[in-house]
């Protein structure tokens, strides 16, 4: 794909909001871990299940509305409403594991343009999580046992494989409903406000998933922080990301990019937990949009797909790139933000 082509499908995709492994079974050793007690293992199967609902082909709607100001002068912006198709794949079950891929389909049926989306890995009663802290970098902060016990984190990473944020809860079935509700948690800016303001730095937010009888919903509560000094709300927004079963797009275009790429996506992914096992904390380098980081990658798994270039050559310089814009050093959090404007409103 053209990178003016592939810069469009993820413009498209922020309106929107080892080899690869084919889902296993639960393993008997991974089942245990879900407790001694048949409830324990009852609930273990049960959280399981409302994970795995998630897979399927979906048409999407993504639904934010800002809803209170707290900063004086800005003025709440219209409404961001957008939609369109989207895959989600079982990249890896564990059991006390399990690891989605989300690809988007967007473009006209007859050209369909395919965009490697988010991921969102499930793991099950973890001694840590990692966790955004601002300015494009990351750090592990431990779980105690009292909060691991029966809950699963769930940590989220963008379209390059690098992390985006992380959380933990226990799934709940109250009211005849699956959901899964962890604590307001820091995360980066979505690309719809990376893209077109620069005014606050960070969400604090809360992530709600419920499964529903048509797939599932992606509710959102969101407070957007200025960090410049001690963190300000600028103003809070309602989001709902729905996900309905819908078979009638081109599915087999998705599919088809991942039995092409996912080799090469799983040698990322690789890297990328190398680097978290490496360190308590890293940074990504760049300030704002990382385009130099995930462009690259995106490009060589094109290029993989269209027969340009093979498997270990494209590995090779995929781990470059992403280790030149990786850092231990994290520093403070002021001195990796980008700059900002009073607020967007003044535009």
């Amino acid at each position: 794909m053209k990178r003016a082509h592939l810069s469009l499908a993820l413009m498209a995709a922020g309106l929107l909001a080892a080899c690869a492994t084919a889902p296993l079974a639960a393993t008997p050793a991974a089942t245990a871990q879900a407790g001694t007690t048949q409830t324990d293992k009852a609930q273990f199967e049960r959280d399981r299940e409302s994970i795995l609902a998630m897979t399927g082909n979906y048409k999407v709607s993504f639904d934010f509305t800002e809803t209170v100001s707290f900063v004086e002068g800005y003025e709440l912006k219209e409404p961001k409403l957008s939609g369109g198709h989207e895959v989600v794949r079982v990249v890896e079950d564990r059991g006390d594991f399990i690891s989605l891929q989300h690809t988007l389909v967007v473009g006209p049926d007859s050209a369909p343009i395919v965009v490697k989306h988010w991921r969102q890995d499930w793991q099950y009663q973890p001694e840590r999580v990692l966790v955004f802290i601002g300015g494009n970098a990351w750090e592990w902060r431990d779980v105690p046992v009292s909060e691991r016990t029966g809950a699963w984190s769930q940590t989220v990473y963008q379209v390059d494989d690098a992390p985006r944020y992380g959380a933990v809860a226990r799934w709940t079935y109250d009211d005849g409903l699956a959901a899964w509700t962890p604590p307001m948690e820091w995360r980066p800016l979505p690309r719809r406000d990376m893209t077109t303001r620069d005014d606050y730095h960070t969400i604090d937010a809360v992530n709600r998933h419920v499964i529903t009888p048509w797939g599932w919903v992606h509710e959102q509560d969101n407070a957007k922080l200025i960090l410049s000094d001690e963190p300000q709300a600028l103003v809070r927004e309602i989001g709902v990301n729905t996900y309905r079963k819908y078979d009638d797009y081109p599915v087999e275009a998705a599919d088809n990019y991942w039995a092409a790429t996912g080799d090469f996506w799983a040698g990322v992914r690789a890297e990328w937990t190398a680097i978290e096992a490496e360190h308590e904390a890293f940074a990504i380098t760049i300030k704002g949009e990382t385009e130099p980081l995930y462009m690259p990658l995106l490009e060589l798994a094109d290029q993989i797909q269209a027969g340009e270039t093979t498997l270990e050559p494209a590995l090779t310089e995929a781990r470059a790139v992403i280790r030149s814009f990786v850092t231990p050093d994290v520093g403070d959090v002021t001195e990796r933000l980008r700059p900002t404007t009073k607020v967007a409103s003044v535009y």
